[in-house]
Parts: C-alpha cells; structure tokens; sequence
C-alpha cells in the first residue's frame, strides 16, 4: 500500500505559530493517570483551519489557526513531547502526516523528521459548548485587572472550596470581583462594567490564570456567557470554558468593618519597600511586622527571637486618629500594596484586633478597589 493512501491528514504551518497557540492552551491540559488521553492535545482539521483543544475536565480550552491542509480529520497528539520539540526548532515550516489507521504521526521540518504515536480523536473528551446561557460582554483590559487585582488573595484551602475560586457579581450598575482567604480580602469593583441581569458565581482561580495569560493587550470585548454550572470566555481565535465552583460564597460584606477612625495615608511605594526589608529579620513562620503610629510618625519594627535579629524603620506619614499599635503578617501586607496602583494608599483601622482596609488614595473613577487585611496577636515587647 502506498503511503499516501492511508494518511487521512497532511497539513502545513510555521513552528512559531504553532507552538504560540500550544502553549496558550497547554495550562487546560492534565498529566492525568485515570485518563491518560488528557494528557494529549486534540488536534482537528477542517477547510484549511487548525483547531487545538485541551482539557482536564474542570477547564477546557480551544484555540484555532489557518494551515495548509486539503484533508480534514482529528487526532490526539502527545502535549509535552510535542511542545518540547517545537520549542528547540527555528522558525520554519513543519509538516505532519498522520496515519489514519494507526494515528501514529511523521513531523517533517527542514531536515529532521520526528515521529510519535498519537491517539484515536473520537476518544478525546467532548469540549462542552454553551446552553441555556446568559452573557455579558468585559472589554479584555477590565478583565485583566480584575483577575490580576483579586487572584492573589484566593484560597488554596481544598476544605473551603468556595474560597478556592473568585466571586463575580453581576450588577445593571457595575460588576463586582471578590477573592479571600480568611486572612485577606480584596473586593475589586468596575463602574463602567455592567450586566443586563442580576447574577453571581464562582470562577475557579486556574480558568483564571489561563484566560488571563491568554487575554491580549489589545483591548478587545471578551464574551462571557455563563450558566447554572459552566462559564464561557470568547475572544479572538480562543475558547476557555470552565465548570464554575458549585458552593455558597460566604458574606463577605459583613466582615468589611464600616467606622474606621484612624487613617494613615503613606507612599505606597516607600511603605512596600520598608516592609520587604523589616520582614527579612521577623520570625520565619508569622512574618510578623508591628506598626506603631504616633502622630505623624509610623514605626516599623519587627523581631525574630530566636535568632536575636531585628529591625525597625521609622517613616513619616499623614494620619488622624489616637495612636496605635497593631501586628500584621507583612507578607499579606506586600502582596496588597503590590497589586495596588496609586501613589499614596490610606490604611484604615480601628482598633488592634479589628482588620484593617488598604485603598489606594486616588481611584480611577471606573474602579472601586478595596482591599482587607486582618491582624495578628502582638506578643508585649517594646
């Protein structure tokens, strides 16, 4: 039999193009023993179009390019032999000829030739497809911000699953992110966002962490549909689905504290910076940092006893209120004051056991950004 009567698909396109579009996938894949073939991309071929899928089950992802093709078929290729081999190729033609008994594939690129054993396409996991969707359209630089403002205060606690992903609320006036993990909080807002209809659900954080490596800079409408139990994402070439996070969001509004009559306003920058460097003589498991504010002084001191090492800084500062002393874990405190924008921020408190909220000083009108922290215990030394 000659070769060319049983490769069912023979198609051409550019090493770099390719491996783009794999990897902007490969984050939805699974190293998955129960399902082996979750282990591969499937890759389909139709009118001269590439289409790339991955999954887990949970997260599945598409993406689609133009190749040189006059078959059509489908077949589930190997993820990380595949990608570890475009990644060493320049940027050339590469073509594939896959066998349609036996799936196994010949890659062809300048003078190499490569060949793997694929798998059946008709095996591969169905990607779900939207019904009985509502949908709201985001404009892709909203989403990026969202995610990039509430995605590192998700829990990583299995145990409280609703936690583990971020809370979306739609509104007609504005739509509304939250992330905690029981010790921070963010609540991240959009007043030029908004829905036709009121709704709320929970986007796991790894959907999250995909559609945002994968949004472009450009700033295009990205669709989201969304139902009882998958949401939807849609923008250029790409298609991310995700199974929402099926639990009851706790009441976050109720532990935001309302009368918060200290205010400390600082740069936002020089207060990062002091704590990066203070944090590096606290205890090794608290990263306990104190803050004393007198007046318009901060003081910034942190100890770690068992080692003898400590440190204080003292910064200048605008505040109204008594004074006060009160602890907190500096490195919630960084990842907050990193993932704000602004130049000032107001750390609002009210008494040492109660948490504190991080604003930045000056909001851009379209977005409410509020940020919680709560404390820790301070042991009595001076």
């Amino acid at each position: 039999m000659r070769i060319d009567q049983i490769i069912i698909m023979r198609f051409i396109v550019s090493t770099s193009t390719l491996l783009k579009h794999l990897q902007t996938v490969n984050g939805a894949s699974s190293s998955s023993t129960v399902l082996p073939i979750l282990e591969n991309f499937l890759f389909e071929i139709k009118d001269g179009s590439l289409t790339i899928s991955a999954t887990d089950l949970q997260t599945s992802m598409t993406t689609s390019l133009p190749v040189e093709s006059k078959e059509g078929g489908k077949v589930a290729v190997p993820a990380r032999i595949l990608l570890d081999t475009l990644k060493t190729l320049p940027d050339q033609p590469i073509s594939f000829n896959i066998d349609d008994a036996s799936f196994s594939i010949e890659i062809s690129a300048g003078d190499g030739k490569y060949k793997l054993s694929g798998e059946n396409g008709d095996d591969f996991p169905k990607i779900p497809t939207v019904e009985n969707a509502s949908s709201v359209n985001l404009p892709a630089s909203v989403l990026t911000e969202a995610i990039t403002k509430t995605i590192f205060a998700v829990s990583s606690d299995e145990l409280r699953p609703a936690m583990t992903g971020v809370f979306c609320q739609l509104s007609d006036q504005f739509i509304t992110f939250v992330a905690t993990d029981a010790h921070k909080l963010v609540r991240y807002r959009r007043m030029d966002s908004k829905a036709d209809k009121t709704a709320s659900f929970i986007l796991p954080k790894k959907a999250l962490t995909l559609l945002k490596a994968a949004l472009p800079s450009t700033d295009i409408n990205v669709s989201v549909d969304y139902n009882a139990t998958s949401a939807f994402f849609k923008f250029e070439n790409i298609n991310l689905v995700c199974r929402l996070i099926d639990e009851r969001y706790p009441d976050y509004e109720a532990v935001i504290p309302a009368n918060n009559p200290n205010k400390l306003i600082i740069d936002r920058a020089l207060f990062l910076n002091t704590l990066r460097r203070v944090v590096i003589f606290a205890n090794k498991t608290t990263h306990q940092v104190r803050l004393k504010i007198n007046g318009s002084e901060l003081n910034i001191s942190s100890e770690d006893l068992d080692f003898a090492n400590e440190a204080h800084e003292r910064l200048s500062c605008q505040y109204e209120g008594e004074d006060l002393e009160i602890g907190f874990n500096a490195r919630f405190l960084i990842e907050m004051l990193s993932n704000l924008s602004g130049e000032e921020v107001t750390l609002e408190l009210s008494t040492p056991n109660r948490a504190g909220l991080l604003i930045p000083q000056t909001n851009d009108e379209n977005e409410d950004v509020l940020m919680l922290v709560m404390p820790v215990m301070l042991n009595n030394y001076n």
